[in-house]
């Protein structure tokens, strides 16, 4: 498998591109508008073509680049089925396989950070690889205040994420530490928001946070209702 790690500086998004070396298809997981160029370049040096563009969920603190690279590329744009976004070339639902190659990605529903979050988890014979999106970060978890997120359901979902083999990478939607991995084993001892003992506790916690509002919060999340597109 053909796999990058890009980062947007200003919203610390991290976007991932996976290639099939040997039929060279592609897809994207979270791209960000605005860095369309150094997707299409690396393409074109990896001898990839980009069938699939995939968002985790909407977000809220950037503008997504699906519909521009569906215009660009050819490639499908899709989200989960819970977004209900008209502007997708389809949806995807849990336990989906969302496959270019011999690549299979098994998609995830875990909501609690949006009530439309996904998950994205491939194993080899050797390896597991969870992409997290904004569910699990390295030592955190993505906020639960808005968009219909939940804490009792981020708490249940990420039940079903730390059941995974310890082993498993994990690359996350965002880092604001500058870290770019971490593994289940990792977080399940070092994450301090997973040390609770039950769900009532994980709620208490996140609603301490006091979060202010993303910046891009109210140009994001109508903007990637319609793909990023005007």
């Amino acid at each position: 498998m053909i796999f990058r790690q890009l980062f947007e500086r200003e919203s610390s998004t991290y976007t991932y591109l996976l290639g099939d070396a040997n039929s060279g298809e592609a897809l994207i997981i979270d791209p960000v508008a605005g860095q369309e160029p150094q997707y299409l370049t690396l393409l074109q040096q990896l001898g990839l073509k980009l069938c699939l563009a995939v968002d985790t969920h909407v977000h809220a603190d950037h503008v997504t680049a699906l519909g521009s690279l569906r215009e660009l590329t050819g490639c499908e744009s899709l989200m989960g089925a819970q977004s209900d976004v008209p502007c997708v070339s389809r949806s995807f639902a849990d336990g989906e396989c969302l496959q270019v190659g011999a690549i299979a990605l098994t998609a995830m529903h875990t909501p609690g950070h949006t009530d439309d979050s996904y998950c994205f988890y491939w194993k080899d014979e050797a390896q597991g690889v969870l992409f997290s999106g904004d569910t699990l970060l390295i030592r955190g978890t993505g906020r639960t205040d808005f968009q219909n997120g939940d804490a009792i359901e981020q708490y249940q979902s990420l039940q079903t994420l730390l059941a995974l083999p310890e082993s498993t990478l994990v690359y996350p939607g965002h880092d604001y530490k500058g870290w770019s991995m971490s593994t289940i084993g990792e977080e399940k001892r070092f994450n301090p928001r997973l040390q609770v003992s039950n769900q009532e506790e994980y709620k208490a916690l996140m609603a301490g946070l006091k979060l202010p509002n993303p910046q891009q919060m109210d140009v994001a999340v109508p903007a990637n209702r319609r793909c990023g597109q005007a």
